[in-house]
């Protein structure tokens, strides 16, 4: 396990952060599952049965977007993505912290910008029918959206957590 893997916690928020991660990757399989599910019909349709279906397409963009987004939010959770863990290796302690509560700081703001334009892309096309699927046209930016949110929330909770990566010998 790396060095800058969480470490179990006892806070509530900490408690609720992996409830929230656990979820996060049980959509993001389900995602993926149902985006090999849909293809594969897809490929049976239209090269056996000569029927092309006009949903697949959006449905798989959906699909692939959540698979995408959740599981890049369970990789924040983990301190798997968004990670300098080689710059942060080769520091001192101190700097070493400073280093994971700067990767934190960075993360919460991405993770805000990705609600706010994942939300905002999402209510701007919701008004619109997606071609051949009855889904808003911009349904595959509100994955963006909460994996943003969810992003946000467990980089505060890493900086906030006190068994967090800390100066060591101080």
């Amino acid at each position: 396990m790396s060095a800058t893997a969480i470490p179990v916690s006892s806070s509530l928020l900490q408690r609720t952060c992996e409830r929230l991660a656990g979820w996060t990757i049980a959509v993001a399989a389900f995602a993926l599952l149902g985006l090999v599910v849909v293809q594969g019909w897809q490929v049976i349709a239209r090269y056996v049965l000569n029927d092309s279906p006009s949903w697949t397409e959006p449905v798989t963009l959906l699909l692939l977007s959540t698979a995408m987004s959740l599981g890049a939010a369970a990789g924040v959770h983990t301190r798997r993505h968004f990670s300098f863990s080689l710059l942060a290796d080769a520091l001192g302690p101190r700097a070493r912290h400073a280093m994971h509560l700067a990767q934190s700081a960075v993360i919460v703001l991405i993770g805000a910008m990705l609600a706010y334009w994942g939300t905002v892309l999402f209510v701007d096309g919701v008004h619109i029918a997606a071609a051949g699927a009855p889904l808003p046209d911009s349904i595959e930016y509100l994955p963006l959206a909460i994996s943003g949110v969810l992003m946000a929330l467990f980089a505060v909770a890493q900086m906030a957590a006190p068994d967090a990566p800390a100066p060591e010998g101080h």
